[in-house]
């Protein structure tokens, strides 16, 4: 008799319910002290893991692609992304961080050869709004950090991170205390200005001079050795960007970003230098050079020729000495 009694097991879909429903009597019902809300946050924290494993598989089985797709559309159908992302700081560690697994998985996941994460965050954009303001919040940043990072996967939402006012707020976030939070702020920055090339180079023509004020003055100029290491890392990879090739004719023109460059060339850290000699190059090698660049350039010409003869990099890199010789030629001959 016992085997007539036996529970179907539960689909993906089920379980994505079940989360939902979990997720919503703990949104309504979280001032209330009482040991039910206790057993609801077990199982949800059960749920989330199962929905992880569905989503990576486990050390015995391998994620099943129909079971992926069932999970993926059943979630977004139901507002669950929204449910999960809002509730997450009521969760305890161990379901934060299951849950981040499962966001960032599901912008993978195809439905019929369309990623519906995107579909989705795209008719639901204040959700990033809450992502990115995730770090100001010590308990919750470097969950949501990690999602967004996920999120701007896909271009439209990376275009909508860029465009709006949350991109001016990513020059303190870089510089907050937390050294893990400033570090992923670095990292989402990062993420954003280096990964959509055409985005990114239609967002720097735009805004060219508000964001390279706030990235000379707060970045490359802060007195934090780790932010300006960093900053001057991403500026070379962002100059050196074939799409961004008129955003680097404007940069190397101007004195003032000129003056910061070579200040970072006089760096006591090799490494800030090395990365400043790959922008500074630029400078030099520019055809065009405006008078006032020139006019720098012969100045201080002895003193960078004395500093580019002794500037050897640890490791032997002959691009690196050819540039170099490159550079003293250009300087020497002005």
């Amino acid at each position: 008799m016992k085997g007539l009694f036996k529970s179907k097991p539960r689909t993906p879909a089920d379980v994505v319910r079940q989360t939902r429903d979990l997720l919503i009597y703990v949104d309504i019902n979280w001032n209330t002290r009482e040991a039910k809300r206790e057993d609801k946050m077990q199982e949800l924290s059960k749920n989330i893991r199962e929905l992880k494993s569905i989503l990576y598989g486990n050390s015995e089985a391998e994620p099943v692609s129909e079971a992926c797709v069932q999970l993926t559309q059943e979630f977004f159908q139901g507002n669950t992304l929204r449910l999960l992302i809002v509730c997450l700081p009521k969760l305890n560690l161990e379901a934060r961080k299951d849950a981040t697994q499962v966001v960032a998985n599901l912008q993978r996941q195809q439905v019929h050869s369309r990623l519906i994460s995107s579909d989705y965050l795209e008719a639901n954009k204040d959700l990033l709004d809450l992502l990115v303001s995730g770090y100001e919040n010590m308990d919750i940043a470097l969950h949501y950090g990690a999602m967004l990072r996920e999120c701007i996967r896909h271009q439209s939402i990376a275009r909508y991170v860029l465009e709006s006012e949350h991109m001016k707020k990513f020059f303190n976030y870089i510089q907050l205390p937390n050294f893990d939070i400033a570090s992923d702020a670095s990292a989402t920055f990062k993420e954003l200005l280096t990964r959509h090339k055409s985005t990114v180079a239609e967002f720097l023509s735009k805004n060219y001079d508000w964001f390279f004020n706030e990235f000379n003055s707060k970045l490359l100029e802060s007195p934090n050795y780790i932010t300006r290491r960093q900053a001057i890392k991403l500026l070379g990879d962002m100059l050196l960007e074939r799409s961004n090739s008129a955003v680097m004719m404007h940069y190397v023109s101007s004195k003032d970003n000129l003056m910061i460059l070579m200040n970072l060339l006089r760096e006591s850290s090799k490494n800030i230098q090395i990365e400043a000699f790959h922008v500074f190059k630029l400078f030099a090698a520019n055809k065009n050079k405006p008078q006032e660049i020139i006019s720098i350039l012969v100045t201080n010409r002895n003193k960078l020729l004395r500093l580019l003869a002794d500037f050897k990099t640890d490791k032997e890199d002959d691009q690196f000495e050819a540039d170099k010789s490159q550079v003293i030629k250009e300087i020497a001959a002005l």
